[in-house]
């Protein structure tokens, strides 16, 4: 995972042995190790294609999250390049393609009108949902890693020096900015902000996790999901990168080198907690709450007690996607672009597939028919199922 130093801006190069030190995805209060190998599996499931397309060269070697916007009827994805694609999530068939002809590094992000992209050169687009034409731009700050998010009303932002930035969504007016705190050191990822009808919920790379007012910018409570301990910038790493998941009145957030922890979305007060360290949303499925760590490791708690149920540790160092639940599994994928299949009941690996030689870094998604849509680093984006080996 690489670092960022304060003040840095637009494109930023890896930084020598500090991002060596983290791109295996470990803790710094681990001893560093090297990826476990693939493991050797003796599978019972498998995953087949329903169809596959190429999405320009994805990622282009850069460690962007363009991870494609699922609306149920349309799929939307995107490459480094700028190449936009509207595609039915059925049959991969193309309803339209743009090419903004400059690269982008955040997207795609969308409501029922529009879509949002951030340009290399921190430009925010709107464009059209039924054919990709510009609408409006606006110019960021900096540059933005996590895809922007809308109500429809708003469209919010969120640039790797801590601001978040709301713009209407008709024209393009800037509302408001807040500007958070950034850590000297912090990681280079960023959880997309999630924006509701009242509140705007930011994951911030200095451990909180910030309710901000959807009318006016202004915070309404802040959550200290991780507190910086340590003598080093590296030790005190406590970034949220992954975005909360909501649960009717509660958000669900975890840190690296900080916590896991439920919150009441109206006053922010702790509903519990306990200690826990990635970079990657939390996952629920079958009364269980799913984390993949940063260590690599996967860990299945009771929902009702937070007790640990299972420990995957064949994964470890293998930095793991987000784990996503698919019928009696759990499937995460990795930095080789394996997708790895775990019994949801006791975590044993039952099926295996080398999908993108790449890499994996978007979490994958469930569709509105039941099947898988995963986009790997190099573009190949596909839509699996699930069978059962005979």
């Amino acid at each position: 995972m690489p670092l960022l130093f304060k003040g840095q801006m637009r494109s930023v190069p890896l930084i020598g042995l500090l991002v060596v030190a983290l791109l295996a995805g470990c803790s710094t209060t681990d001893t560093f190790e090297q990826p476990k190998p693939v493991p050797d599996i003796s599978a019972t499931v498998e995953l087949e294609s329903v169809w596959t397309m190429g999405v320009g060269e994805g990622h282009d070697d850069k460690f962007l999250y363009l991870a494609p916007l699922n609306t149920g009827d349309m799929l939307y994805a995107a490459s480094a390049e700028g190449e936009i694609w509207a595609v039915d999530p059925e049959n991969g068939a193309v309803a339209w393609y743009q090419d903004l002809d400059e690269d982008i590094t955040a997207g795609v992000g969308g409501d029922q009108g529009n879509l949002y992209l951030v340009t290399r050169d921190a430009q925010l687009k709107a464009l059209s949902r039924q054919d990709g034409t510009e609408l409006w731009e606006q110019p960021l700050p900096n540059e933005a890693l996590a895809s922007p998010q809308s109500n429809g009303r708003l469209v919010v932002v969120q640039t790797i020096d801590g601001k978040v930035l709301a713009f209407n969504t008709n024209g393009g007016e800037k509302a408001w900015q807040y500007d958070s705190n950034v850590p000297v050191l912090s990681m280079r990822a960023a959880a997309s902000p999630l924006v509701g009808a009242d509140l705007v919920l930011a994951s911030l790379a200095n451990g909180k996790l910030m309710a901000l007012s959807t009318e006016s910018g202004q915070p309404v409570w802040q959550y200290e999901v991780g507190q910086p301990q340590g003598r080093t910038e590296l030790e005190r790493l406590v970034d949220v990168a992954g975005e909360p998941l909501i649960l009717e009145s509660a958000a669900m957030v975890v840190g690296y080198q900080g916590k896991l922890a439920l919150v009441d979305l109206q006053s922010g007060q702790e509903i519990w907690s306990r200690k826990e360290s990635s970079l990657q949303s939390p996952m629920i499925g079958n009364g269980n709450i799913f984390v993949a760590g940063a260590d690599g490791d996967i860990t299945a708690y009771r929902g009702s007690d937070r007790r640990e149920l299972w420990v995957q540790d064949r994964l470890s160092w293998r930095q793991p996607t987000q784990p996503i639940v698919y019928d009696d599994y759990l499937l995460v994928g990795d930095y080789e672009g394996y997708i790895h299949m775990l019994s949801l009941e006791d975590g044993s690996l039952q099926g295996q597939l080398e999908f993108d030689d790449d890499g994996l870094r978007v979490p994958f998604q469930r569709l509105q028919n039941g099947n898988l849509l995963v986009y790997g680093n190099s573009g190949e984006m596909s839509v699996l199922k699930i069978r059962e080996r005979d």
